[in-house]
């Protein structure tokens, strides 16, 4: 194995579909128009000498370097910055070209420290790689690399340094932090021989706005930003490319290793979801693989009260079997069942609910994908026939107007968000709906043109005011309607909206959105050009989470904003795989695919495959398996990777639950919540020790590689696969392919998928079958996958949580950049530092009312219960709206969250709880309670790896 060296050409591609032709060193090449001269040298194989440039970014010119001589016209330009142009004859190498560059490249090196022998960028250096392009030899201005502007090493960052001794001012961390992130953190502080990089107001990295994205790090030609991996390991020697397991973007990565060591994660420039840019989370926050709570081997015990005993596999496998036969003779085939996780594969997930079909005989399978999204599936299928967005990432670049609702890209989704920012830089216009201030709506060089802070819950009331403005003023696209979607239909729904009582002015006392802005936000909408609706965790999770995608839908629809690049219904999903547990067959009443497991004829072709005769009764989600579990007649789970104890709405009716049962699996990489309550836990791998793939927000397939060897000793569907025979039913695959190989088989929708395609295509969007082979960027095209898209009326009822005396306010909840879900992985990364505890944003008015100041503890209550956190007074949210994040399990959110949920699915109704919010003297009895809990569960880790 070797590194994987992408090529850099220097500059951007361009678009221009005009093509031109020109010379360069005497051999003919053909661009598009637009194109660099740099760039075109490139792909021919001539490498221009080059500092300054770099193709994630713009043209900028300034060291030099790349200087070539253009027939007939006077002077060197830099062909960074020299577009091409028809029948030019370019030369790169000649006598004066090799003069000047040469006496540039001596004006670097003698403003350089010349340490190189033990630089931490030794052989991976553009400065050291140029002088020898240039075939320096001798500086004839001395080596004073000790004059240059040196304020001392700034290693505050957890994960990067920044040694400004070795800058050469060539602006590439400046400009990445620019153009491709979109912080603007970073600046040129001086002037002339002062020059210097500076973060923020000449603060420190860790103080100043930066995001800890890498692009700095990645873009700088020497060692002067550099990752501490780096300098502690050394220089990577082989790398793989592999798939991020954090958020739904996808993001693709070289996993740069030394051995079996991981010593650097750096994004692929050829990954479609991500075109080479990365966030901290992905590029830094991978050390959980290796931390040391990490549990390595199985472990039961007879009753939860006991300490865990370390057994071997075989021994795990047989004992979780035993009980399960044991339990379904007593209490019956259906008193068992299973959780598949977004945070594994899909072959993992389709091993698992096919080990719950075919072994267990039920239908008890469910997933944490429908605790977020599923009434992205219920809604999408119902209107457009399909259970996924419409879109792919790259269509952000040909939007107009963007519709954001219910989501924090900058924080959920921030890969996606830089692009997005980019665009929004570029002139698209922003409507944000949303009832806190987040930073999409307003942050360096971005503003959102609308922003409509509604109450939460409200979200149906609002897109139906938005439609009755489209539908009462005439902005229809009415030939969109009468050619796409079902004419009848439409009229009733138009009908609907039109209703008086549907106006802004009508739904206000519910929403709180001003009219008029609502007003003026439709129309932008609706008359804007391509418009685009993105939509997150804060549509989905809600009483009306069907009804308002739906409502998405409707006004998709109504404005003709379907079926080409820059418009679209797109949902972005919380995890790394939460699409493909979907796609996979997680729900209990769904086989991959989306197909009901009633359907005769698609339950008999898993039949036919697998051998066995399947269950066609749909069986029980996570909420109806902890009712009949405290009802007494669900009796066992196997959980994998997720923790529902942390997770799931009302915490105390799960611990309920999972209390009741007599034999809980947690297959897990921590000792998680939920394995409180288990009694065997089943160690996990991590996306580095597996092979698999993930399908992300944009239903694009991407290859899972295995970078070293499970710390374990197993991937996890070879875990599935021991459990599968200890139980009799007993599976067979060599390798994850073979798994894609039975999905293709069975999915029409993943006919034509397999990793050889993968391989050779880098990923795949679903559909990919005959009609697609190479798979869907943009769906709906010409016709929606249902025939004629549907209208639904949806009509706003108000969720049952209602405020009142007692609990005057409304809580929502959602994530931070630097956190990851219930944080069990980023926890235990230097992420931390970032956010070491969740707080209670709270309005500086509702916080004056209660006596709470900025820092104090508060107590937080609900119906369903109370917790103890620090209050942080912002205005970020409205007045009567709290909100807080849910990554720490010592702050248990979910103790508060209520058991309401979607009429349609079950999603849980996390944002919106009425709570009430006062003073308190710390942490409760039960959060000191799960502290020494959390400590006793640190030392279980400990003795483990002090045995070892």
């Amino acid at each position: 194995m070797s590194l994987i060296h992408e090529i850099d050409f220097g500059t951007p591609r361009s678009t221009s579909t005009t093509m031109v032709t020109l010379s360069i060193d005497g051999q003919s090449v053909t661009v598009p128009e637009g194109t660099s001269i740099m760039r075109a040298a490139m792909q021919i194989g001539t490498q221009i000498p080059k500092l300054c440039a770099t193709d994630m970014m713009d043209a900028f010119g300034s060291c030099r370097l790349c200087l070539v001589e253009v027939e007939g016209r006077n002077g060197t330009p830099a062909s960074c910055t020299t577009p091409v142009a028809e029948g030019i004859s370019v030369r790169t190498q000649t006598e004066r070209l090799k003069a000047l560059r040469k006496g540039v490249m001596e004006l670097y090196i003698s403003d350089h420290p010349l340490d190189c022998l033990t630089c931490s960028a030794n052989g991976d250096c553009e400065l050291q790689d140029m002088a020898g392009a240039v075939g320096l030899r001798d500086v004839r201005y001395g080596y004073k690399g000790e004059t240059h502007p040196n304020p001392g090493v700034d290693d505050s960052n957890p994960y990067f340094t920044f040694d400004a001794s070795k800058c050469i001012v060539c602006s590439r961390c400046v400009r990445a932090c620019e153009d491709v992130q979109g912080t603007f953190a970073l600046t040129i502080a001086g002037r002339g021989f002062g020059s210097v990089v500076s973060a923020g107001m000449q603060e420190s990295f860790l103080g100043s706005e930066c995001v800890s994205c890498g692009a700095c790090v990645q873009a700088c030609p020497t060692a002067t930003l550099n990752e501490k991996s780096i300098i502690e390991i050394g220089t990577p020697e082989h790398s793989v490319v592999t798939t991020c397991a954090y958020c739904g973007v996808g993001c693709s990565f070289k996993a740069e290793m030394r051995g079996e060591e991981v010593v650097r994660m750096l994004p692929y420039k050829d990954g479609k979801a991500n075109r080479g840019h990365s966030c901290v989370k992905g590029r830094f926050a991978w050390g959980y693989a290796t931390h040391k709570e990490r549990i390595l081997n199985p472990m039961i015990r007879d009753k939860i009260t006991d300490p865990w005993r370390e057994v071997s596999w075989d021994e795990a496998f047989s004992y979780a079997a035993s009980e399960f036969k044991r339990i379904q003779a007593k209490y019956g085939r259906d008193s068992v069942g299973g959780i598949t996780s977004s945070r594994c594969t899909n072959e993992e997930t389709f091993l698992v609910q096919k080990l719950i079909r075919a072994g267990f005989g039920n239908n008890n399978v469910d997933t944490c994908a429908r605790v977020c999204h599923s009434p992205t599936g219920y809604g999408l299928s119902t209107t457009f026939g399909t259970s996924a967005g419409t879109q792919d990432f790259d269509s952000v670049e040909h939007t107009d107007v963007v519709l954001i609702i219910g989501a924090n890209p900058t924080d959920g989704h921030p890969v996606f968000a830089s692009r997005l920012k980019k665009r929004l830089r570029a002139g698209a216009k922003l409507i944000v709906v949303d009832p806190r201030r987040t930073d999409i709506v307003r942050s360096a060089r971005v503003e959102a043109a609308h922003h409509l802070p509604l109450q939460p819950g409200t979200n149906v009331a609002v897109l139906t005011a938005m439609a009755h403005v489209i539908v009462t003023e005439g902005l229809v696209d009415e030939a969109f309607v009468r050619e796409r979607c079902d004419w009848d239909e439409y009229e009733g729904w138009a009908s609907f909206v039109a209703l008086p009582q549907n106006s802004p002015e009508q739904t206000q006392s519910a929403t709180g959105v001003d009219p008029t802005e609502l007003r003026q936000a439709a129309r932008l909408f609706a008359t804007g050009g391509n418009g685009a609706i993105y939509y997150g965790l804060g549509v989905t999770e809600h009483s009306q989470g069907s009804t308002t995608v739906m409502a998405i839908a409707n006004l998709a629809m109504a404005t003709g904003n379907i079926g080409r690049p820059g418009v679209g219904v797109n949902p972005l999903r919380g995890q790394n795989n939460v699409q493909g547990a979907c796609d996979m067959g997680s729900f209990p009443h769904e086989l991959p695919g989306y197909r009901h497991i009633g359907t005769d004829s698609v339950r008999e072709s898993f039949e036919a495959l697998w051998g066995v005769h399947l269950n066609k009764e749909p069986g029980l989600r996570i909420p109806n398996m902890l009712d009949a579990a405290v009802d007494g007649s669900f009796k066992a789970l196997y959980v994998q990777g997720e923790d529902i104890l942390q997770s799931d709405p009302n915490t105390k009716h799960v611990a309920a639950g999972l209390e009741a049962m007599e034999c809980v699996i947690v297959h897990d990489l921590f000792l998680n919540e939920t394995a409180n309550y288990a009694h065997i836990f089943l160690p996990g791998s991590t996306f580095l020790e597996k092979n698999g793939t993930f399908t992300n927000a944009e239903r694009r397939i991407q290859r899972v590689r295995k970078v070293m060897t499970p710390r374990n000793g197993l991937e996890d569907w070879q875990v599935t696969l021991g459990l599968a025979k200890a139980m009799g039913y007993p599976m067979s695959y060599e390798h994850p392919s073979q798994i894609m190989d039975e999905i293709a088989a069975l999915t029409p929708t993943f006919a034509g998928v397999s990793y050889a395609k993968l391989d050779e295509l880098g990923s795949i969007q679903w559909p990919c079958n005959d009609n697609a082979p190479e798979g869907t960027p943009v769906m709906h095209i010409d016709h929606f996958v249902r025939g004629k898209g549907k209208f639904v009326i949806t009509e706003y009822v108000a969720t049952d949580e209602r405020t009142g005396p007692r609990y005057p306010l409304l809580l929502t909840t959602g994530r931070i950049l630097s956190q990851y879900n219930v944080g069990a992985q980023t926890r235990r990364t230097a992420n931390v530092v970032w956010h070491d505890e969740d707080r209670l944003e709270i309005h500086p008015h509702d916080a004056e009312q209660r006596g709470v100041r900025d820092g104090d503890w508060v107590r937080l209550a609900s119906r369903a219960g109370e917790t103890t956190l620090r209050a942080l007074i912002t205005e970020r949210v409205a007045p009567g709206v709290v909100y807080t994040t849910f990554h720490h399990p010592d702050t248990q959110a979910n103790v508060i969250t209520t058991d309401y949920s979607d009429w349609a699915t079950n999603c849980p109704e996390y944002k919106v709880t009425a709570v009430q919010v006062a003073p308190s003297n710390g942490p409760s009895e039960w959060q000191k309670a799960y502290d020494e809990q959390a400590r006793q569960a640190r030392r279980i880790a400990s003795t483990i790896e002090a045995a070892e």
